[in-house]
């Protein structure tokens, strides 16, 4: 039986028509593919490109908060024992030698202690205080060394039990107290501070109270005066609360709030 030539033409146009047809297919898969491989390629690229600003970004972030950090160390410890030494030299009594000796032998104290302060940042942005002695007793200290000038009267009252943070955090609750010390002896003219370091399971209040000329809290802008931006950048960074109660002439109530994690 021989094949109708019709036949034979239709199967060879459907032969060639599968042929163009799967010709297109796979030209199309190769064209698609290349055009994801292309966007691919392009998502690859972008995202180095994004990875290197990141790190660049990053890298500068860094650098800005190391500078700030360094700038609010300075600030914050150096400022107050030369502010110190400062307030010792103008309060020595010139008509009493012995009086004087004692003024001038602490100020030379106090400035020894800015210049080992000062070594101290440069290695290590000061931690190793609170590392050594704890914020509690480093505390204590600061006070006495305070109440040595003797610039006005210092009650300090420590209820619970403390609980230790690690010692970054509380380097960092060392300093946001002795900004409150250092802005009450340069503006507050106060004769009596009260600070209170209140622990208990979930968080450490901390209260400090003078008696000096105060001001306007509710007209404060935070960002103008440096000593209350520091002091509420530092309470932010450990995730904790800062509330003002101040009026002129009625002295300043200053509240922190420290959750313990």
């Amino acid at each position: 039986m021989q094949n109708n030539p019709y036949d034979i033409t239709t199967l060879l146009l459907a032969i060639t028509f599968l042929i163009i047809f799967m010709a297109v297919f796979i030209l199309f898969i190769i064209f698609t593919y290349r055009k994801k491989q292309i966007a691919f390629q392009e998502k690859i690229t972008d995202i180095e490109a994004n990875y290197e600003k990141n790190i660049l970004k990053t890298k500068l972030e860094i650098q800005e908060q190391t500078f700030q950090h360094i700038s609010r160390e300075i600030h914050d410890n150096i400022t107050l024992s030369l502010t110190l030494a400062k307030l010792n030299l103008h309060t020595a009594d010139w008509n009493s030698t012995e009086r004087m000796h004692e003024k001038i032998d602490s100020s030379i104290d106090l400035l020894s202690n800015s210049i080992r302060e000062l070594g101290d940042i440069s290695k290590s942005l000061n931690a190793d205080i609170i590392i050594q002695q704890g914020l509690v007793q480093a505390l204590e200290e600061e006070i006495k060394r305070i109440r040595e000038v003797d610039p006005f009267e210092i009650k300090y009252e420590l209820t619970g039990s403390p609980v230790y943070f690690d010692a970054q955090k509380e380097l960092i609750i060392f300093r946001i107290i002795q900004e409150a010390f250092n802005n009450i002896i340069k503006h507050a003219k106060a004769s009596l501070v009260k600070l209170n370091l209140d622990y208990d399971k979930t968080k450490l209040r901390i209260t400090i109270c003078d008696n000096g000329s105060g001001f306007d809290s509710e007209l404060c802008d935070h960002k103008s005066h440096a000593g209350l931006k520091n002091m509420e950048t530092r309470v932010q960074v450990l995730k904790g609360n800062m509330s003002i109660n101040s009026q002129p002439g009625k002295g300043t109530l200053l509240s922190f709030i420290i959750p313990i994690e």
